[in-house]
């Protein structure tokens, strides 16, 4: 009976490798690009590129790290999983309830722009009761099995693909004929001409790194899909390795050419700069429907969101580290119906806030999920460490799937990270999360000795 019980709070597989391919690509690919950017562009101008360039490395590293754990061992607590068997049950506890509060601190930021693009075409509506709407839509969306779900979010990442590439090509088109500019191409010179590729110095560069971070939240999704797919082995390395190089050629592309189209100092943050540019070049039938794929592509983030809180509370409930209760999926759909429920319930949080705080919510949300997922990655580095230590050098070299340049790389990306969390502080709408971080730890130390006891 204990065996069948088992057998049925599994989770199904059901994903295909390309489901975890856009999966992973459309994780990364969300607010933090399509809003975000604006905070970003601001503080470093053009050379907001080389910023998202040495992230984007530094993000290589970190998904490698997930990437040799995750074929090794594939199980959809990822993170949460791999800490209990490599550091212990402390840190399997710690790693899986951060990972969870990070995703619903995203889930929320998701939902406060939903409302902002919403009124790009009516105004009057207020932002809460729009993001009230999304979030019971996107929850029934998670109801449902895991292979729609997959085909859900495979479908929403081609619309955001396919929109940046065509962004890429009209704002090329603008740069080189000037079409939409009365027949005057812009060129490159905006790049340049206001106050120059890096008009803030380093400085700027550096404090940018902060937002550049929170853009690439998401990535580490793939370690989530490990437990549902037909065959990790083969679908993750392939995953990992092409998002790395899609997301940077998206990012970095695409921001090159709305600042070369638009002087990066004239965008202004009140709506998302790939709408802006086209408004201001005055072209206002692609500005709507940039702004519609921007939507869509708020609306993919917090599903992914819901969906990785989902099984992170599953597997937690499975260890022991949450109510029993959330280890119960679906007998029809095998999706873990009380943990998605539970998971919905705190981002509704969000929709309290915007109807209160409709000002500032975003920024703080933003740092909150920002330190949390910087905090994640911190761990995911050191469980790479501690695995290849607990393995031994044998077990290593038989690997399929390696981490490259081990273990210097694995200490550049700790420093790194260290490094991002002392510039939040330099930051005044960061700072926040270095005050909620300590509370967050000790909440839930304390909920680990209650738990043991």
């Amino acid at each position: 009976m204990a065996r069948n019980d088992r057998a049925s709070n599994d989770l199904h597989k059901g994903l295909k490798n390309r489901h975890v391919q856009m999966i992973a690509l459309g994780g990364a690919i969300g607010t933090g690009l399509f809003y975000g950017s604006a905070s970003s562009i601001g503080l470093a101008g053009p050379a907001i590129a080389l910023a998202y360039l040495v992230g984007g490395i530094m993000i290589f590293f970190i998904m490698r790290a997930l990437g040799e754990l995750s074929v090794d061992s594939p199980n959809s607590g990822s993170i949460s999983y791999y800490a209990y068997q490599n550091l212990g049950n402390f840190f399997g506890f710690f790693s899986g309830w951060n990972y969870w509060f990070n995703y619903v601190a995203v889930s929320m930021a998701e939902l406060t722009v939903v409302g902002i693009y919403v009124q790009y075409w009516f105004p009057s509506v207020p932002t809460w009761v729009t993001a009230f709407g999304f979030l019971v839509l996107i929850t029934g969306i998670n109801l449902l099995s895991v292979k729609l779900y997959g085909e859900f979010e495979f479908y929403f990442a081609i619309i955001k693909v396919v929109a940046i590439i065509g962004m890429i090509v009209l704002g090329l088109l603008i740069i080189f004929t000037g079409i939409g500019n009365g027949g005057v191409p812009t060129g490159f010179s905006n790049l340049f001409d206001e106050g120059g590729f890096m008009p803030n110095g380093l400085t700027g560069v550096v404090l940018s790194l902060v937002l550049v971070m929170f853009s690439f939240g998401g990535v580490e999704l793939v370690g989530i899909t490990a437990g549902e797919v037909d065959t990790p082995k083969k679908t993750i390395p392939k995953a990992i390795n092409q998002v790395v190089y899609r997301i940077l050629i998206f990012y970095v592309g695409a921001l090159l050419v709305i600042m070369s189209v638009f002087p990066w100092n004239q965008i202004d943050g009140q709506s998302s700069p790939f709408v802006q540019i086209f408004d201001g070049v005055g072209i206002p039938a692609a500005a709507g429907i940039l702004n519609l794929v921007v939507l869509t592509a708020a609306v993919s983030a917090h599903n992914s969101s819901l969906y990785s809180n989902g099984r992170m509370l599953h597997s937690l409930a499975k260890q022991g580290n949450a109510p029993k209760f959330l280890g119960k999926v679906g007998k029809r759909t095998g999706a873990p119906v009380a943990a998605i429920f539970v998971s919905s319930g705190v981002a509704a949080i969000a929709v309290v806030i915007n109807y209160l705080f409709p000002e500032k919510v975003f920024s703080y949300l933003m740092a909150i999920a920002t330190i949390a997922v910087i905090i994640n990655w911190i761990m995911i580095v050191i469980i790479h460490l501690a695995f290849r230590k607990r393995i031994g050098k044998a077990a290593a070299s038989k690997l399929s799937f390696k981490m490259p340049l081990y273990p210097i790389a694995n200490y550049l990306v700790l420093l790194f990270l260290v490094a991002v969390i002392v510039i939040m502080g330099f930051i005044p709408d960061y700072r926040l999360a270095l005050f909620i971080l300590p509370i967050w730890v000790i909440i839930l130390s304390i909920g680990y000795k209650l738990k043991r006891k």
